[in-house]
């Protein structure tokens, strides 16, 4: 077993981060489901809805996050290293899930050959695989990983980190999700 952190020590307002396709709005939705704190998707606060991933104007974000930060509780997936600090300062409980590239990689392309809508996504019909993302997945991510890890490491409040597909079903088993 991964931890003996039960899901209730997370408090009523949790931050999940991690890289693409970690498993983040998964999480996100399936501990909302048994919690009934409200699921925030920050994808979906930072993209317009319906759209192949065009961002909102950063005011129009920022005042989306920081109302939905605002709220008493919460569970919110998603990375947004802008606007960090506000999130923390409001979350009871924080979960990393640090997934390798390979993981990631795989995930993004059965998502976007899925038939089944994405968790968390924009609500269009199907993602196409972009030599943007997996560039992002390639390149970009391993840097934010290891930004992510040191901001684990000086978060203090109860937290998780869960370092493998396995980790994440043991967790979900684990909290009856």
């Amino acid at each position: 077993m991964i931890t003996t952190l039960s899901l209730d020590a997370l408090g009523p307002r949790i931050c999940i981060m991690g890289p693409s396709n970690s498993g983040k709005s998964t999480l996100a939705a399936a501990i909302s489901r048994k919690t009934a704190l409200p699921a925030v998707h920050l994808d979906q606060l930072h993209h317009t809805p319906g759209t192949q991933w065009i961002p909102r104007a950063p005011a129009e974000f920022m005042r989306l996050h920081a109302d939905a930060v605002s709220q008493e509780k919460w569970v919110m997936d998603g990375n947004y290293t802008k606007c960090i600090e506000e999130r923390l300062a409001r979350a009871t409980g924080f979960i990393l899930l640090d997934v390798k590239v390979p993981v990631a990689l795989i995930r993004y392309i059965r998502r976007c050959y899925s038939s089944t809508p994405r968790v968390g996504g924009l609500k269009m019909s199907r993602e196409h695989v972009t030599l943007e993302m997996l560039k992002y997945i390639i390149l970009t991510a391993p840097k934010n990983r290891k930004r992510h890890k040191t901001l684990y490491d000086q978060v203090r409040l109860p937290k998780l980190r869960l370092n493998s597909s396995g980790d994440f079903q043991a967790c979900l088993e684990y909290w009856g999700l």
